[in-house]
């Protein structure tokens, strides 16, 4: 069992984690026709513009209503009214997500009874579906914000009915690439269920070109209000990472739908038990193709240990993420040497390290000497170059390499293809092998055990 603690710093030196209001706003970003707005002030709003953009390379819809000092200190009714308006009267969205800031959550403003004010006011507003989502950014991270605002969002919209044959719900953690919602989708609808993907990256900001006549200045596809509407039909829920529990059980117990949960899809065993659930709930055999590339897997595990055994790695990263890639580190034979996150999960617990501390990109790089490999998002660039190691850049965000939407680490083929990155940056940093290194080698080994 390894004990979590949190990093007593006076101040936060290198940040690790983002905030939930920005967790929240990405969740809102994988629905249909959407707007998320923030309740907060311009600087909150601006900084996560930019750094989404930078990870996606997409235009990011993300609006703020303006918070000011006056505004701050009187209340921000009239704030979020005006910003309200202003988005059904320019972008006409299907849904407005409203996350809460720092700013506003200190206040204390009510927005749920702003909203019913408005909503009076406002009769033109009732064709848009305004969710709010408390996310204070003083507490919590990123994680944190995507899973509150998947529970509000299936809380509020999500309605009981009778069961729809072959029609699964899906929700992804924020862990998950574009890429990644995009494999599992394919892997559920090769045993011939239809996928309700709650929320739906890999149709928002999965890097595709749209037609001219599509342009609109919200989301562009994603996540539907009929679907989710819909998704108390369906007969299973696969709930992908501990941070989605919360809104798989909210969605069990307004519509008696019930659910499953994997806390991570990276490695031979996860996906056993992943596609042992499909085969099931279908009743259906595994696909040729996926017995198939469940081979490759073993064959790249086999051939990878070799680089993997003995490695020391550390590791930045939100708790899913972390759990994901530590566990599957740690089964090819790597010793994490590392682990920091963001914030608790239960999960954290259960990792195979003495350690995992609550806190920032210093602490993970003090923590670093004499490991071999540093992962964690691109901030981590400058440690590694103190430390001389290779840096493998997961999560978010990701914004000096193309791609990072569809890096792919789930399912057979994505752990394969794992195995094979990681692998080749070890081969690259390690050097052959002689006599003298392989005695050295084996002789600290042997004392160490």
């Amino acid at each position: 069992m390894a004990e979590v603690v949190s990093s007593q710093k006076a101040c936060m030196v290198n940040p690790l984690k983002m905030s939930q209001p920005l967790g929240a706003a990405l969740a809102f970003l994988g629905m249909a026709d959407a707007m998320p707005l923030f309740h907060g002030s311009q600087g909150c709003t601006s900084f996560g513009l930019v750094l989404l953009v930078r990870h996606f390379r997409e235009a990011i819809p993300l609006q703020t209503t303006a918070m000011n000092e006056v505004a701050t200190v009187l209340g921000g009714l009239e704030n979020l009214e005006q910003a309200l308006v202003n988005l059904k009267q320019r972008a006409n969205p299907a849904l407005i997500g409203v996350c809460s800031t720092g700013v506003t959550e200190i206040k204390g403003d009510d927005v749920e009874g702003y909203l019913k004010l408005i909503l009076n006011r406002h009769p033109e507003l009732a064709e848009t579906q305004i969710v709010y989502v408390s996310t204070p950014d003083f507490k919590g991270a990123f994680q944190d914000g995507w899973s509150r605002a998947v529970t509000k969002l299936l809380e509020q919209l999500a309605e009981p009915g009778r069961c729809i044959p072959n029609q699964v719900n899906l929700l992804p953690g924020c862990h998950l690439t574009p890429g990644d919602v995009e494999e599992l989708r394919e892997i559920i609808e090769a045993f011939g269920l239809k996928a309700l993907v709650i929320p739906d990256l890999s149709g928002s900001l999965d890097g595709h070109v749209p037609k001219m006549e599509e342009f609109k200045p919200t989301t562009l596809g994603g996540t539907t209000l009929g679907e989710i509407r819909a998704s108390g039909c369906s007969i299973l829920t696969l709930a992908v990472g501990e941070q989605m529990r919360p809104a798989a059980e909210a969605l069990k117990a307004k519509t008696g739908v019930p659910y499953v949960l994997f806390d991570r899809l990276t490695g031979l065993i996860p996906n056993d038990e992943f596609t042992q659930c499909l085969s099931e709930v279908s009743k259906m055999p595994v696909p040729a193709k996926y017995q198939r590339q469940r081979s490759q897997l073993v064959d790249a595990m086999l051939d990878g240990h070799f680089y993997f055994g003995g490695k020391r790695v550390a590791i930045g990263a939100e708790p899913d993420l972390l759990w994901a890639i530590g566990m599957f580190l740690s089964e090819m034979g790597a010793d994490i040497g590392r682990a920091v996150t963001t914030t608790y999960s239960p999960v954290l617990e259960k990792l195979p390290v003495e350690e995992v501390v609550i806190g920032d990109l210093e602490d993970l790089e003090a923590g670093a000497v004499g490991c071999d490999l540093l992962l964690t998002h691109s901030h981590g660039r400058q440690a590694a170059a103190r430390l001389g190691i290779p840096l493998f850049r997961l999560g978010l965000p990701m914004f000096d390499r193309l791609g990072a939407a569809h890096q792919l680490s789930v399912g057979y083929r994505g752990t394969r293809d794992l195995i094979f990155a990681l692998g080749n940056l070890f081969l690259e940093h390690s050097c052959e092998p002689t006599p003298e290194t392989w005695r050295h080698h084996v002789g600290a080994q042997t004392e160490a055990g």
